[in-house]
């Protein structure tokens, strides 16, 4: 596969040389492959953030590199903020971010601070919009009469728009409603589809990655855990139980079911698949 972004032994220390000194990312190694819909999962702590600050150049390395197409970020420091452009970061609860007198200018910001507008513009924003699920009728209203789902993806739109490479979403769906979460990550999953875009998802939620990310990478203590398949992942449930994280409820049950002696297949992670196992087992059992 093609690497888009490949972390190299990656260490970040913060307050290096200080009482407070403290390493969130210690000899980090990670591969992120062009097109792919990335799942980065950890505990609180496990340097998840920290971690994701360091692919578009927010942080840098206290050791180790970045390479975005082979390249190290920081090869030349005064053109970090191209890297910004390519490999676009929302962070958690981007909302708080909005700022401009309406959604349009706000979707607009990014583009226009890379040199963009006129139609360029114009079809980026409406673009943006759509993927975000952002109905058009809402462009020219203030974004502070927004609802909560609105204005994240407001947010979300004004990234999407400046076309980056890779699109790096910290919790997209934190604080909304189960229907909003899913609408949200629906319109995400359908962005990646259509547009090829490489995206890395970060998220406390197991059945969140299990149902969107096509290969997972588990943090823990600074370093990847494992990585893999949503299926190669959640078959170690114990190994993450002793990460401190938990596992799909659908995974849940079916390692439960396969302790008491039923063949089912302990790496399920979706109800769906439970659904279809439990009914396997049924027909086989004749019932």
């Amino acid at each position: 596969m093609d690497e888009i972004i490949r972390v190299e032994n990656l260490t970040h220390t913060y307050g290096a040389g200080t009482p407070f000194c403290r390493s969130a990312l210690e000899h980090l190694e990670l591969s992120v492959y062009r097109g792919e819909l990335l799942g980065v999962i950890g505990h609180t702590g496990s340097g998840k953030s920290t971690l994701i600050q360091h692919l578009n150049g927010l942080l840098r390395p206290t050791e180790g590199r970045v390479l975005l197409d082979g390249r190290d970020i920081w090869a030349e420091p005064k053109k970090i903020r191209s890297v910004r452009f390519r490999v676009g970061l929302v962070f958690q609860y981007p909302e708080y971010q909005l700022f401009e007198e309406t959604v349009y200018k706000d979707i607009a910001f990014g583009p226009t601070n890379m040199g963009l507008g006129g139609e360029e513009l114009d079809r980026r924003v409406r673009d943006a919009a759509r993927f975000a699920g952002l109905d058009e009728s809402l462009l020219n209203v203030s974004p502070f009469a927004l609802s909560g789902g609105q204005k994240r993806r407001a947010a979300i739109a004004g990234v999407i728009a400046m076309e980056p490479e890779v699109l790096v979403l910290d919790e997209p769906s934190a604080g909304l409603d189960p229907r909003g979460r899913e609408e949200l990550l629906a319109h995400i999953r359908a962005y990646h589809r259509e547009r090829g875009t490489t995206v890395v998802l970060v998220s406390h939620s197991m059945e969140e990655v299990a149902r969107h990310a096509e290969r997972i990478v588990v943090l823990s203590h600074g370093r990847v855990l494992m990585s893999g398949t949503p299926r190669e992942v959640f078959s170690r449930g114990g190994e993450l139980a002793e990460a401190g994280l938990d596992v799909p409820q659908a995974t849940r049950v079916a390692m439960a079911l396969r302790e008491k002696g039923l063949a089912v297949d302990p790496a399920v992670y979706t109800v769906e698949e439970l659904a279809d196992a439990l009914l396997a087992l049924k027909r086989g059992g004749g019932g």
